[in-house]
Order: structure tokens, then sequence, then C-alpha cells
């Protein structure tokens, strides 16, 4: 997934990529222990995510990458 800008908070890409139709049901899946960065479980919506990194949930991956210029 390609993200324009520096980074993008955690719960705004679940929406994004359809993992999560509001950001109360992001943050619900990320309060449940559902979400993972970089391997390692995430509980903060705001996290934010940069270029490098990936994010899994409901058995799916996604690495972020720069948008290319």
């Amino acid at each position: 997934m390609q993200i324009i800008g520096e980074h993008i908070k955690l719960d705004s890409f679940l929406k994004l990529v359809n993992e999560a139709g509001s950001g109360g049901e992001a943050k619900i899946l990320i309060a449940e222990g559902l979400v993972s960065v970089n391997g390692e479980p995430e509980s903060r919506r705001g996290r934010k995510l940069r270029p490098g990194d990936n994010v899994g949930i409901r058995g799916r991956s996604y690495h972020i990458e720069a948008e290319d210029s």
C-alpha cells in the first residue's frame, strides 16, 4: 500500500484498506489485539505508520511504501 506524505495513522490506514468501516471499528480491532505492526501487537490507534512498516490483521499483511514521485 502506498501512502502520500511521511506517515499515516494506524486507524486511518485500517479504514483506507477496508479492514475497518469506521474509526470506531478500527479502535475495537486495535483494542482487541487483532492488529500488529512489524510483527508486534499494536494497541495505539494513533500509531504513525511510515514507509517500510508492515501491518498485519485478520491473516492479511500490508507493506507500507512511499508514493512514487
